[in-house]
């Protein structure tokens, strides 16, 4: 692959599109870099202002993108030819008239139906010509054309509409209403009559003439809206006591898929105080509820039949294991244990308690065959309006469904495509799925194989096959619009994949067809997003490196293509600067898989004996923070390079929990969080010292948010191990944290209370003998700041010594001020400095 970029030699250094690719022997004296707290934990606009939201315009002939306004928060778009000249500015005065990224296209794209501003408008590309379809306070969303591409469906707040382009009339597609039929009003209405209803009836005729003449009219009523083609069709009467959740409209405009559910009690929330204000006076914010206590809805489906105007529920029952309860034996684990304990004199049934968290044992009751209560991720019309594909998830996070339903049938049912079971939890990346243009077949991605691979299901022939395989994950895949490419006969598929290496995502293109693979990009570094040219021949990615910022370049797919590099938004600031760039290191782990891990050290930075070590904890958990690509902890990386020429070897490990790497890696910390990771890094810290002569006694821990979690679990489960540790934002308690989040992994805590005392640090606080620092936002309405205060309470009540807490009144969980980064830093350096190097 030829590549033109701007290369240009700094020192001993080599920049990739401005980015600085400084080796260990660029600089070796620890007071020679001038990298310093300061310079670091500034606005991160000083290293770059990279591109945001990039997008093609609509003929193909350049790119807009978004960029941060010099010395401001607020953004400007530009437009970049695809020479990788100068982007332009566009002025204000022209924001109203370029094109933008939303919107769909007509099958030969020729027009363009998108939102500006919440209104709506079309444009026919080739004529130049737009015109503006409506004007509104309203906000209008989400258009898509319709099969005879003579309508266009949109969304108008909570209201979903159709527009006629040629007529402009407008209308709503069904009128649904989740309440009772006019007759069974009436029906409840005569049987829950008392006393007095019943003697009205026998005193006064008059009333019951009145009434008659009344449902006379609405009858009238009724048979006159059923044979006028013109009135909106409906009603159609849904099952009362639900709430309407989601409508999606067939392309052809006769079925509506409608999902409705009973409305969730919400669980108790958390408050949070805000003590600095523009008043003074405290204010209290609601958070989230905590885990177990978050409100689940069950999800039921309708078919509406628009023309007929009738209505089908989906049942459910037939879907494999949906009557299986995959943690009963948890719940007769609860059971046994509560039979264990000794009697209480007057024990308290669940509805005097004011139980309804619904994780109690259920093993009696007649619902042991009820089904599962599930949520519809996602809804897939086929092009002709024959079929329609739903993805739907149990809300126990156990199983996975797609399943089509076919229109055509007298007796629509739901027949299942793909059934993914997982004992752990069914990853909530990996999701997608959509139609081939041509409707021949309905791709998705499924972690079957342990790892997110591309499947194809056929529906002629009720059969699916897998179109890629090995030990790599697919992502983002988008089919091509362009005949360029045969889509409408053949289907031409691109994604993202970790091929090559588990750290290095490219894009790659399949024939599905004839399933072979091929290689679209070779970018150096990382490919984090993509989109195809509206004629299918060129794709321009966003790129970066570990530490090179994004930037866009575009390549033609073809073979041996010259990639050309469209934005360098690099400053000349951040290129002065000798950056270590991380050696990635695959280091084996006693359980027989490598874990990727970056490195960063300077090999001569350090006289003597006995290097100290850093073992830095990137948070969420599920997230790669090790592969080749600019990190989102971008400040850190840069403290790590400070770090070395201090003479310190720092590594960053994507442990278990991360991702990347397949569902094993993945679900390696189920009902088990903490003990696993630390096994990784005993094995990262043994690296250190076999390979760089780490001194054992002198290692460092830190991290925020998981990373901090796993900071406190270090320093509490291993005393020794670690010499002292930073712990950012850290959940000391998983029983406190988000429910979305931490069921997945733990279950709940009446449930599965061993998963949930096992994983949370505050459960062994007494095990803390080495210094601890602990730094947390005090708006933080992710990781609360009631975590932090817990713990506080714990180690005092435990007299514990050698530890301190860091708060920052006006810092959420990701904090925005260079004031605060920079305090938590410097408390960070003083940490591994006084502990550290003074051994």
């Amino acid at each position: 692959m030829r590549i033109r970029t701007n290369l240009c030699a700094i020192g001993a250094g080599l920049a990739l599109g401005g980015g600085v690719i400084a080796g260990p022997e660029s600089q070796v004296g620890r007071d020679t870099h001038a990298i310093t707290l300061e310079l670091i934990m500034q606005d991160p606009a000083w290293v770059a202002r990279s591109p945001e939201g990039a997008y093609w315009a609509d003929d193909g002939e350049s790119v807009y993108f978004r960029r941060q306004r010099e010395g401001s928060d607020l953004r400007d778009l530009y437009r970049v030819g695809l020479d990788g000249g100068d982007p332009a500015l566009i002025p204000d005065d022209e924001l109203a008239s370029v094109d933008v990224s939303n919107g769909d296209w007509s099958r030969d794209r020729s027009l363009k139906v998108y939102v500006r501003d919440g209104d709506l408008f079309i444009k026919d590309v080739a004529a130049g010509t737009e015109r503006q379809l409506t004007r509104t306070t309203a906000a209008e969303s989400r258009p898509q054309f319709l099969s005879d591409e003579n309508a266009v469906a949109f969304r108008r707040g909570g209201t979903l509409l159709v527009r006629e382009l040629d007529s402009g009339l407008e209308w709503e597609p069904a009128d649904v209403r989740f309440e009772k039929t006019p007759e069974q009003a009436r029906e409840k209405k005569e049987k829950d009559k008392d006393y007095l209803d019943r003697q009205q009836d026998r005193f006064f005729e008059v009333l019951e003439e009145h009434r008659e003449s009344r449902h006379e009219r609405e009858g009238r009523t009724r048979a006159l809206r059923e044979i006028d083609r013109t009135d909106v069709p409906g009603p159609f009467y849904l099952p009362e006591k639900l709430e309407e959740r989601r409508r999606s409209l067939s392309p052809d405009g006769r079925w509506m898929i409608v999902v409705g559910a009973k409305p969730a009690k919400d669980g108790e929330r958390d408050d949070m105080p805000k003590y600095v204000t523009e008043s003074g006076y405290v204010d209290v914010v609601s958070v989230r509820p905590k885990v177990g206590f978050a409100a689940r809805r069950d999800d039921r489906v309708f078919l509406l039949d628009l023309e007929a105007e009738r209505w089908t529920e989906l049942e459910r029952d037939g879907l494999p294991t949906i009557t299986d309860d995959p943690l009963a034996w948890l719940r007769e684990k609860v059971k046994d244990d509560a039979d264990d304990e000794p009697e209480e004199a007057d024990e308290e049934s669940d509805e005097e308690t004011g139980d309804e968290s619904g994780d109690g044992d259920d093993s009696d009751s007649d619902d042991t065959d009820k089904p599962r209560p599930v949520t519809v991720m996602s809804v897939r019309w086929r092009p002709d309006s024959s079929m329609v594909a739903l993805m739907l998830r149990s809300n126990d996070n156990k199983d996975r469904w797609i399943v089509s339903i076919d229109t055509r049938s007298d007796e629509p049912q739901f027949d299942v495509i793909d059934h993914l079971h997982d004992e752990a939890w069914i990853n909530w990346r990996f999701n997608e799925m959509e139609w081939l243009r041509n409707g021949t077949g309905l791709w998705f991605l499924s972690e079957e194989s342990g790892y997110s691979h591309l499947y194809m299901w056929m529906p002629e022939s009720d059969a699916w096959m897998m179109l890629t395989s090995g030990e790599w994950e697919v992502s983002g895949v988008v089919e091509s619009d362009a005949d360029y490419w045969g889509s409408y006969g053949d289907g031409t598929l691109f994604f993202r994949a970790n091929i090559e290496r588990p750290i290095e995502h490219q894009v790659y293109r399949i024939d599905w067809a004839g399933g072979r693979v091929f290689p679209v990009t070779d970018v150096p570094g990382q490919v984090e997003r993509f989109q195809l040219s509206p004629d299918g021949k060129t794709v321009f990615v966003k790129a970066s490196s570990a530490i090179s910022p994004p930037e866009l370049f575009l390549q033609p797919i073809e073979r041996d293509p010259e990639l050309v590099q469209l934005t360098t938004t690099l400053s000349e600031k951040y290129t002065r600067y000798p950056w270590i760039e991380p050696e990635f290191v695959a280091i084996e782990g006693d359980h027989g898989r490598p874990i990727w891990t970056k490195v960063y050290q300077v090999d001569r930075a350090w006289e003597g004996e006995g290097r100290p070590g850093i073992v830095f904890v990137h948070g969420a958990g599920y997230t790669q923070n090790s592969d080749d690509a600019w990190p989102y902890y971008f400040r850190e990386q840069m403290f790590h390079s400070m770090l070395a020429y201090l003479g310190y070897v720092v590594i960053d490990m994507d442990y278990r929990a991360s991702s990347g790497y397949g569902r094993d890696w993945r679900t390696a910390i189920y009902r088990n969080m903490g003990r696993p990771e630390l096994e990784d890094f005993s094995d990262g810290i043994d690296w250190m010292v076999r390979t760089h002569g780490v001194d054992p006694t002198k290692i460092g821990i830190y991290g925020g948010s998981y990373g901090g979690f796993m900071a406190l679990m270090a320093l509490f489960l291993e005393p020794g191990t670690y010499a002292c540790g930073a712990s950012l934002r850290p959940v000391t308690d998983w029983a406190h944290y988000s429910h979305g989040y931490t069921s997945n992994i733990l279950n709940t805590p009446e449930l599965d209370p061993e998963a949930f005392e096992r994983s949370s640090p505050i459960e062994f606080a007494e095990g803390l003998d080495d210094p601890l620092l602990i730094c947390h936002g005090m708006l933080d309405d992710n990781v609360v700041f009631q975590d932090t205060v817990r713990l506080a309470q714990r180690l005092i009540e435990l007299g514990k010594e050698d530890w301190e807490v860091a708060m920052y009144p006006l810092e959420s969980h990701s904090f925005t001020e260079p004031s605060s980064w920079l305090d938590e830093y410097r408390r960070v350096l003083k940490l591994f400095e006084t502990t550290l190097r003074s051994r």
